[in-house]
């Protein structure tokens, strides 16, 4: 099997190039230079040869999104349109990572693969809109959203929270949001195992089980640096107050997985100790 990877040079991108390269198959990893997304052309002759495509590629800073909402549109929007037109024509399965920020964030259960969209800002509109283009192009597709992501490349949340509390020796963190912190190796384990399962076309959550607020797992991330999980306190999203709405429950649920035979990633502790060292290893480079 031959995969082209989109945005293979992000935090999400590398471990899914490197997990896919774990086996037999050619797995090729395009960055921005690489490919322009919003090329036809390029994209055509991106997929030609290829099985599978998956994309990475976004626009990720919401805050960002706000005031340069055009320009996180033809990122998220366009370019997965553009993709999605051209793996239809060559018969290309495509992958398209998404967001709970397509959701509201105003439940108390956990968000099913078909509950209602309801973005609040910029970014959220963007991906949604993505995830309409890619569907509307006809061709095979899975969407595939995560949350809370973590990784050994580039910045996230327990490397930061591991850098300030050092820093600083305390911090407050919000414990009014409630998601499900998810690390970037296990999403790219479950994009290898949908494909490899012939998943029917469709959208699917890739986060971890269970839930917390960021000052639980802020808890967990300074217990793994070796410091007093004592030093972090709760706040409220009122004292942080962001130009981007933050979802105050961001819980998804897995129920697309299992019906495609798929098992969800374990319980997003268990998850981060197994992700610790990896992550804050890296915390310097």
């Amino acid at each position: 099997m031959r995969w082209v990877v989109v945005g293979a040079a992000g935090m999400l991108g590398r471990d899914v190039v490197a997990r896919l390269r774990q086996g037999d198959d050619d797995v090729v990893g395009l960055d921005r230079a690489g490919l322009d997304i919003t090329s036809p052309q390029a994209c055509a002759d991106a997929l030609v040869g290829a099985d599978v495509v998956v994309n990475c590629a976004a626009y990720t800073a919401v805050d960002d999104a706000e005031t340069h909402e055009a320009e996180a549109f033809t990122t998220n929007a366009v370019g997965p349109a553009t993709l999605a037109r051209a793996a239809a024509s060559a018969g290309v399965r495509l992958v398209q990572i998404s967001t709970d920020y397509v959701f509201d964030g105003r439940a108390s259960t956990p968000y099913d693969e078909d509950a209602p969209q309801a973005p609040r800002g910029a970014y959220g509109r963007t991906k949604a809109a993505g995830e309409w283009a890619v569907a509307a192009s006809g061709g095979d597709h899975l969407v595939v959203r995560t949350a809370w992501l973590y990784g050994a490349h580039g910045s996230s949340f327990p490397r930061t929270i591991a850098r300030v509390a050092r820093e600083r020796g305390a911090l407050d963190v919000v414990d009014d949001q409630r998601g499900q912190p998810t690390w970037t190796v296990d999403v790219a384990d479950v994009v290898a195992r949908l494909v490899a399962a012939g998943a029917p076309r469709g959208t699917y959550h890739a986060t971890s089980s269970g839930e917390t607020t960021w000052f639980g797992f802020a808890q967990a991330v300074v217990a793994a640096a070796g410091l007093d999980p004592a030093i972090v306190a709760p706040t409220t999203s009122e004292k942080f107050v962001r130009p981007a709405p933050r979802p105050a429950y961001s819980v998804l649920g897995h129920r697309g997985l299992q019906a495609a035979g798929v098992t969800p990633i374990g319980d997003w502790r268990g998850r981060w100790e197994a992700a610790a060292a990896a992550v804050l290893g890296q915390e310097e480079s």
